[in-house]
C-alpha cells in the first residue's frame, strides 16, 4: 500500500515522521512524503510551486492542492493520501474540512482514500505525553528531566496526562498563544541540561522511541489518525 504523506512544518516532519515513526509503526505501508519539500535554489524552482518548510493550515492547503496535482500528473497514484498537520489550537472540524476540500479540488483524486490527522498542539505534545521513554532517557536530558517536568507543569501549566489541551487559540495569529516547542526549548535553557532542546535534532529522533499505547492513551485527537491508519495498513 502506497501512502503519500502531505505533512505541514519542518525539520521535525522531515527527518522524524517517516523514517522514525510512520515506517516504524506501519511496515505494511510504503510511504512517500510529497510536503514539507527543502527548499531549492531559485534557478533551480518551477514556476507555480510552493517551496520550503513552515507551511501549515492554509498554506498547507494550497500546498497539497498543487503538490497533489503535480504528482497525480506524472506518478502512478497511491493507495491512501495522508495529511498531518499541527492543530496549533485551531478547530479541528474545520481544519478537517480544509485540507479535504484541498484534496477535492484536484479531479483526479476523486476516488482515492484520504485521511486527515493532526498532532496537537505540536508534535513535541506527544514526547511530553510519554515522557519517561523519550526525554526523561535520552543522554542531553537525563540529569535534568525532573527539574524540566516540574517547570514545565508548574510555570507552563503543561497537563503531561493531556498534553494536547495546552495553550488556546489567539485568532489574531491564528495559532497557539503559547507553543509547547517554545516552552521545551525555554525549559532546557534554565536549568543544567547538556544541550538545548531543538526540534530539528531531538524531536525526529525521539519520535522513533516513544510508546504507542502510552500516547494513545493520553491523546485523543493523536489516537483517531492512528488507530484509521493502523486499519488502513494492517
Amino acid at each position: 500500500m502506497v501512502v503519500w504523506l502531505f505533512a505541514g512544518g519542518g525539520e521535525s516532519e522531515v527527518n522524524g515522521l517517516v523514517p522514525h515513526f510512520l515506517e516504524k509503526h506501519f511496515p505494511d505501508c510504503q510511504f512517500d512524503r510529497k510536503t514539507p519539500i527543502y527548499n531549492k535554489p531559485a534557478g533551480k524552482r518551477k514556476p507555480g510551486v510552493s517551496y520550503g518548510y513552515g507551511k501549515t493550515g492554509k498554506s498547507l492547503a494550497v500546498q497539497i492542492k498543487e503538490r497533489l496535482q503535480s504528482a497525480l500528473d506524472h506518478e502512478i497514484p497511491c493507495d491512501l493520501i495522508l495529511v498531518i498537520d499541527d492543530l496549533d489550537c485551531r478547530d479541528k472540524e474545520k481544519q478537517t474540512q480544509l485540507f479535504l476540500e484541498a484534496i477535492n479540488g484536484v479531479t483526479a483524486a476523486k476516488n482515492l482514500k484520504r485521511l486527515v490527522g493532526f498532532a496537537a498542539p505540536e508534535l513535541e505534545a506527544w514526547l511530553i505525553a510519554d515522557w519517561e521513554d523519550t526525554i526523561a532517557k535520552h543522554n542531553d536530558f537525563r540529569g535534568c528531566h525532573l527539574a524540566l517536568r516540574w517547570w514545565l507543569s508548574h510555570e507552563k501549566h503543561i497537563g503531561f496526562e493531556a498534553p494536547e489541551s495546552f495553550s488556546e487559540y489567539d485568532s489574531d495569529r491564528d495559532c497557539c498563544k503559547e507553543k509547547l516547542s517554545e516552552a521545551l526549548i525555554e525549559s532546557t535553557q534554565r536549568h543544567e541540561c547538556k544541550d538545548i532542546f531543538s526540534k530539528g535534532v531531538h524531536t525526529p529522533v525521539l519520535l522513533g522511541q516513544i510508546e504507542v499505547e502510552t500516547v494513545r492513551n493520553k491523546c485523543p485527537i493523536f489516537r483517531e489518525w492512528y488507530d484509521g491508519l493502523s486499519n488502513f495498513c494492517h
